[in-house]
């Protein structure tokens, strides 16, 4: 039961390479992460719902881990090798905080090469995190804070949405609140 409890978390992996990419896929699942592994930037933001149909390449088999077109729990953190052909880290990284529904979730990037100036650039786009390669668990222990504080605004998000629901729900005429749909008498 306790295995469940921690399994709360999702993370989406992005790597090109399937070595590296069994490798994070790994390290997470160890951290009882629930995870989901894609091969490249644009099929994360498929997974995402961010691509419109017509950009989606359906010729591609599916890449690993990929349950469905569209994400079926919400995603806590997304991890994402810099370097990929297509979109890179970075274009990613960009895509996810230029959205106004997926801006909140955290960003980590991840590269084998040590470039001070590429790890800041993607620092100051809002990258919570730049590991290097090899991800190492010590890294993954780094995760959870950046999820905690996701959490923490999601759920600020929601009891705010839920007020402001409460509140539209006040006609002039009657005074009946709704929950969820429901009116109370």
């Amino acid at each position: 039961m306790g295995m469940a409890a921690e399994a709360q978390y999702h993370v989406l992996a992005v790597d090109d390479s399937l070595l590296d990419r069994k490798l994070i896929e790994r390290l997470l699942k160890t951290s009882s992460y629930h995870v989901t592994a894609v091969d490249s930037g644009s099929k994360a933001l498929e997974f995402l719902g961010l691509l419109e149909d017509h950009e989606q390449n359906d010729a591609n088999a599916p890449s690993v881990s990929l349950n469905d077109h569209h994400q079926d729990a919400e995603v806590n953190l997304i991890i994402t090798d810099y370097c990929m052909p297509g979109m890179t880290g970075y274009d990613l990284l960009r895509k996810i905080k230029e959205s106004k529904s997926l801006k909140d979730i955290p960003v980590v990037i991840m590269s084998s090469e040590n470039i001070p100036s590429r790890i800041n650039r993607c620092l100051e786009e809002g990258a919570e995190e730049f590991f290097l390669k090899p991800v190492q668990l010590s890294d993954v222990s780094k995760l959870r804070p950046h999820m905690l504080k996701g959490k923490d605004k999601e759920s600020q998000l929601n009891i705010i949405n839920k007020r402001k629901g409460m509140e539209e729900c006040h006609s002039p005429d009657k005074t009946r609140t709704k929950y969820d749909g429901l009116e109370v008498v």
